[in-house]
């Protein structure tokens, strides 16, 4: 059951935050950049996954933390294609591998039993795509979930958003 909220995603109280990044991205920016510095280790095995099992495009990393409500699941979903020369930057983000990715996202959260699930507006900053071309794949591919799955469409630092479990 998608659920489209305004607030701020790192005060969610989702079991799981899903966000879109690139293969070896360097998380210097956006959500990303307050998850890397909200869960350090969390960003350090990223790095390490990206670099020892050569991730691509379209696939999904999931990691286990603590978070304010206990226990967080942060899942990178590779939506855009990755800067694998040193100091090269990612690429846009392609409906092809957010499709993938999210596909993935939904085994993932059904085979974990995740009980909820946030996600910010996917690729539409660094990534580059336009809302109206995203949106419509969340529903398409998470749509189906029988949990609470918390779309933040607009962002409003520190405020918590209204999100009935």
């Amino acid at each position: 059951m998608i659920h489209e909220v305004t607030g701020d995603i790192l005060l969610s109280s989702a079991q799981a935050i899903a966000h879109g990044v690139a293969p070896n991205d360097p998380f210097h920016s956006g959500l990303a950049l307050a998850l890397r510095e909200r869960w350090p280790a969390m960003y350090k095995d990223f790095r390490h996954y990206c670099q020892t099992n050569h991730a691509k495009a379209g696939s999904i990393w999931a990691w286990s933390g603590v978070g304010e409500h206990g226990p967080i699941r942060i899942v990178a979903l590779l939506t855009q294609e990755g800067g694998y020369e040193h100091g090269a930057r990612p690429g846009p983000a392609h409906a092809n591998f957010v499709n993938h990715a999210l596909r993935d996202l939904h085994a993932w959260a059904e085979r974990e039993k995740v009980q909820s699930l946030a996600l910010p507006r996917l690729c539409t900053g660094v990534g580059g795509m336009a809302w109206e071309a995203v949106q419509p794949l969340i529903r398409q591919h998470l749509g189906s979930l029988t949990i609470p799955v918390f779309v933040y469409t607009t962002f409003h630092k520190g405020m918590r958003a209204a999100e009935a479990m």
